[in-house]
């Protein structure tokens, strides 16, 4: 059988979606050799560098993205499969939205449903969108996937879809995240201008549900309470929303010592781990959340909030705060820095954690829900 992918995120999101669907696939290439894999990309993706197998094959639509979501996902114009496959027996949308399909099965991957339990934290454009296309994708698909039991028993309890109806398929950690030596770590910390002091390091997008704010507000009690030197590191790339991110910073009165990096590309991020005292991860929702993952990989201790799929993910490997409590989350920050002990219990738990996800093992999920679905 054929399985038809919509590949555009893939290859135009750089954040937490384009790495699913890139790690997912790719691994998938590495494993499945008996199905032919059509990825469709729209007009305006860029070039993909990627090695794929001869049962890979990549197809360009010819109009752009903007116009095929706009025909697909809100028009809920039919998606003909057998177009762009005469033997189509699958068709995988890994982005929270599916068209009606004709001419074979869907699949639909929802990350999460913080645009229910936050509808706070998106643009109102954003969260009418996703509260109408959402529940008619799952609706229209013979079968969704979560990116976590915590996001499984969302799509249960807040939109009623049968437990039988999901699967999860765990992100993974590429192989790349590891320790980093001193001297490549001095060579991106020069390249970023962060190079000379101790730091604290988050990454996310720059949004409201990530608690950059919370978190700045912890820092500086820290740096009041307990007269720690690090300064604060945040990557990402400017989301929506984020206007009370700035106005914390701007009166932080350590706000010469707040780095904001914007997006760092993937081949700087290990280094960027490896070279923070701490990682800290105070949000207040993650359908999965693989920053932290990242950098345990990274060799570098875990402060995260205790909500959402966050202690499904790290287990025993994080120390564990409240997300709405900047106090706890401070204090949190000096020990996590201080107590060498608990640091290496942290990073010593971390091994178990990170055996379970791995994009092989997400594949392997994944294929065991191809075969079901095809069959």
């Amino acid at each position: 059988m054929d399985v038809i992918v919509d590949y555009t995120p893939a290859l135009k999101q750089q954040g937490g979606i384009g790495r699913y669907a890139r790690g997912l696939f790719r691994a998938l290439a590495l494993l499945d050799k008996k199905r032919r894999y059509i990825l469709l990309a729209s007009s305006d993706c860029p070039d993909d560098d990627f090695p794929w197998p001869d049962n890979f094959v990549r197809k360009n639509l010819l109009l752009p993205e903007k116009i095929t979501t706009i025909l697909w996902n809100r028009l809920g114009l039919p998606f003909p499969a057998r177009v762009f496959s005469p033997k189509a027996a699958l068709f995988h949308s890994p982005n929270y939205s599916t068209p009606p399909v004709i001419g074979a099965r869907s699949l639909v991957t929802v990350h999460d449903l913080s645009f229910m339990v936050f509808p706070q934290y998106a643009y109102p454009s954003l969260q009418k969108y996703l509260e109408s296309a959402v529940p008619k994708s799952i609706k229209r698909a013979s079968h969704v996937l979560a990116d976590s039991e915590s996001t499984k028993q969302d799509l249960v309890n807040l939109l009623n879809v049968p437990d039988d109806k999901i699967s999860v398929v765990y992100s993974g950690v590429d192989a790349n995240f590891q320790p980093q030596a001193k001297e490549t770590i001095e060579e991106t910390l020069e390249a970023l201008h962060i190079q000379g002091f101790p730091y604290i390091l988050s990454v996310g997008t720059l949004e409201p549900r990530k608690n950059f704010d919370g978190l700045i507000r912890a820092f500086n009690i820290a740096k009041m309470e307990f007269d720690i030197p690090h300064h604060l590191v945040i990557a990402g790339g400017e989301g929506w929303l984020y206007e009370s991110i700035i106005k914390e910073y701007i009166k932080s009165p350590y706000k010469d010592e707040v780095h904001f990096l914007g997006f760092v590309p993937d081949d700087r991020l290990p280094s960027l781990y490896s070279g923070a005292d701490v990682f800290a991860f105070p949000s207040h929702y993650e359908g999965f959340g693989l920053p932290p993952l990242e950098a345990l990989a990274c060799g570098t201790p875990v402060l995260a909030a205790r909500n959402s799929s966050l202690p499904e993910v790290l287990g025993n490997a994080a120390l564990w705060v409240s997300d709405a409590d900047t106090t706890s989350i401070a204090e949190g920050l000096y020990k996590l820095i201080t107590d060498e002990e608990l640091r290496t219990t942290i990073l010593r738990n971390s091994q178990e954690q990170l055996r379970k996800f791995t994009w092989e093992n997400g594949a392997k999920a994944l294929l065991r829900v191809y075969d079901t679905l095809g069959g």
